[in-house]
């Protein structure tokens, strides 16, 4: 570049600062930088310090010291949950090499720092420069003292982001405000992970030696604290060769330290790292499935964290029945109570849950076979299945008495078709009487009645009735097909099992719940659910009865009947679905039995996770499952009161009444019966024959 150019660079950028200058001062532009500055600091600091106050540091020990128990209908205890979870100990139980290994490893001034350490903030603060730079969206490492690293694990995610580290700073200083230096290490060590599932220096201790945590010597707690950079890749069960060389390390740490002197270090460096398991771990997860539910329920309905459920030491009151539930354990855990595997292996799979009628309270539930999976698959809460002829005591018995039809009304049973696309539904047997009544047409769940009362009453009755039993139907589901059961989502057991106790329940309708309360670590009650339900009355007391009349005679000598419990009224309803594209007429994808007394509400469903022509049930009448309910109701009743329905099988009152008729009347009633099914027999043969004759 010549001289003219330089010259002409320098007016340039003169002119360009003197421009910019005035364009400052003319707007204050500096004076605006500076506020906006502040204010955003301001408004960060007030939300970090609202923060940091709301955040019940002074309930953190005991919520790390105790763990969340989970209690009965009865309260008395029923297990535990616990994830960071180990034996809790104090510092008196710990062996004094243990904090001088960590602390030369994890943060020697943590008796001289206040919650956070300038020369960490600055190296953290270097590191976030340069990962900008470099365009990377997390901090490297460096900056936090051991009070920020129990904040991160007790109250913040792993997240390494700019904003996780200004709450863990602003976190630390609050619980330096409350606990004392030896508190804070004591809720650290107690709160550390150790690898291979275990929590906390005590389980450590005998998981990896055989010791507890205050017989430690120098070495073995050096091979601890060596454990809490990176518990995977320096636990001496899984990587020996690394955990020696990261265990001495540490020794010539805690030397750099003044906690050992160089040649008790080397003495130390050359000793073997002798293993000895005996550590035992707690199984307090004793009900899964009802467990996974209250902890399913407490994230959706009260807004808790699956790490705060697990970890803050609560305790959660619900309605579990502990002899229902194991019971119901029990019968899922016999395979005789099961269909065959498929032929690859594959096992049939089934949901049950249990549920108080007058509270909604759940008492058992069991959400599949197999190996259990925390907070895995539910069937009992999570399948959407087409519930069959379950639904029609729902879509069609209930809004027809409601309508005014009685419990003994006859309904048409003929093989008929329906609007514009012709629906034509069919009994089971394909077998028509022409006329039946109405006990019968439910207890033997027959189809072509159901459907044909359903148009009588209009389909948006029965729509309507569906929603008011909490049923998930839409639109689409508007439609004669209802009546059977079909729908364009699905239904779960707990659905079915809620929308049963208004039968059971004089009309009225109550929803399925797991929590009565739940009380935090300090005391308080956090969540108060023990108000009794008032449920919704959806139908009356008398249409109710009549209903429950009907639906033992499903147990009693209907399709129900190789189910019914020994020594037990139960009413209620089976059900099943087809299985499509399988190549079998036979071929069910669903089955299921709804069965309730005064006191409990059973909904069973059985099925394969996947249906396919490998992969189906067999047998459409639906009392496939039964062996397994019935097994359920025989174990769970007895822990009930036991209570008796206020009536009596529809078909006994009936014959009670047929009994007190005269003889004629008798006579006539059979004739007209007889002459009825003469009648629809020769229908059938005029209709063959003229199908014949038009072919």
């Amino acid at each position: 570049m010549n001289k003219n150019s330089t010259n002409s660079f320098r007016k340039s950028v003169g002119t360009f600062l003197k421009r910019f200058n005035r364009f400052c001062r003319r707007f204050h532009l500096v004076k605006w930088l500076v506020v906006i500055f502040l204010s955003i600091s301001l408004v960060t600091s007030t939300y970090l310090v609202f923060l940091a106050k709301t955040a019940h540091v002074q309930n953190l020990e005991s919520s790390l010291s105790k763990t969340t128990e989970i209690f009965d209908v009865n309260n008395k205890k029923a297990g535990e949950l616990y994830a960071q979870k180990g034996t809790y100990v104090h510092l008196n139980q710990v062996s004094a090499n243990i904090p001088k290994a960590v602390l030369s490893t994890e943060d020697r001034n943590f008796y001289h720092e206040y919650g956070f350490s300038f020369k960490g903030i600055a190296r953290a603060m270097f590191l976030l420069v340069k990962n900008k730079l470099l365009h990377r969206n997390y901090i490297s490492g460096g900056g936090s003292t051991l009070t920020q690293q129990l904040v991160k694990n007790a109250y913040l995610s792993q997240e390494q982001t700019m904003t996780r580290k200004l709450k863990e700073l602003f976190l630390s200083i609050q619980v330096e405000n409350v606990y004392s230096k030896n508190e804070i290490l004591t809720m650290y060590l107690n709160n550390a992970y150790f690898g291979n599932g275990v929590w906390g220096v005590q389980d450590a201790a005998r998981k990896y030696f055989g010791e507890n945590a205050v017989n430690l010597s120098v070495p073995d707690s050096a091979v601890l604290a060596g454990m809490l950079t990176s518990p995977s890749a320096f636990n001496p069960i899984d990587h020996p060769k690394a955990a020696k060389w990261r265990r001495n390390v540490v020794l010539q740490l805690m030397v750099e330290n003044n906690k050992l002197t160089q040649a008790q270090a080397n003495y130390y460096k050359k000793t073997p790292i002798t293993l000895r398991d005996t550590y035992v771990r707690k199984d307090g997860y004793k009900y899964p499935y009802y467990f996974d539910a209250v902890i399913d329920e407490a994230i959706s309905k009260y807004g808790m964290t699956e790490s705060e459920i697990m970890n803050r030491g609560y305790r959660i009151y619900t309605n579990l029945n502990q002899a229902q539930q194991q019971a119901m354990q029990n019968n899922f855990n016999n395979n005789a109570m099961f269909p065959a595997n498929a032929a690859d292996g594959t096992e049939v799979q089934a949901a049950s849950i249990g549920v108080s009628p007058t509270t909604g309270g759940v008492t058992a539930v069991v959400g599949g076979r197999g190996k259990h999976v925390f907070r895995g698959y539910n069937r009992a809460t999570q399948i959407t299945r087409q519930p069959g002829s379950t639904m029609k005591p729902l879509a069609v018995y209930t809004p027809a008495l409601e309508a005014g039809y009685k419990f003994d009304s006859e309904l048409v049973d003929k093989k008929k078709s329906y609007g514009t696309n012709h629906y034509t539904p069919k009994n089971y047997n394909n077998v028509y009487q022409g006329k039946v009544p109405m006990y019968e047409a439910l207890a033997q769940s027959m189809n072509a009645p159901a459907v044909w009362l359903l148009n009588q009453i209009g389909v948006n009755r029965g729509y309507q009735s569906v929603k008011d039993f909490n049923i998930p139907v839409t639109k689409k589901d508007k439609n004669l097909a209802l009546a059977l059961g079909g729908m364009s989502g699905g239904v779960s057991p707990q659905q079915m099992a809620g929308a049963y106790t208004a039968f059971a329940n004089g009309g009225k309708i109550v929803k399925p719940f797991y929590i009565r309360k739940i009380v935090d670590s300090t005391g308080k009650v956090v969540v108060d659910n023990t108000a009794k339900q008032e449920g919704r009355q959806i139908m009356s007391s008398s249409v109710a009865k009549q209903m429950t009349s009907m639906m033992l005679g499903v147990f009693n000598n209907g399709t129900g009947a190789d189910a019914k419990p020994y020594g037990y009224q139960v009413a209620g309803k089976t059900g099943s679905t087809e299985a499509d594209n399988t190549g079998s007429a036979d071929a069910t994808k669903d089955k299921w039995i709804i069965g309730y007394t005064p006191d409990l509400v059973v909904a069973t469903w059985e099925g394969f996770d996947n249906t396919s022509q490998a992969h189906h049930l067999e047998n459409l009448s639906g009392t496939g499952v039964g062996p397994l309910f019935k097994n359920e109701m025989q174990t769970m009743l007895p822990y009930t009161k036991n209570s008796s329905f206020n009536t009596k099988d529809a078909q006994s009152i009936v014959q009670g009444e047929s009994s007190n008729d005269n003889l004629w009347d008798t006579i006539q009633k059979k004739t007209n019966q007889y002459g009825n099914q003469i009648e629809q027999k020769a229908k059938d043969l005029i209709d063959d024959a003229k199908s014949w004759f038009k072919h």
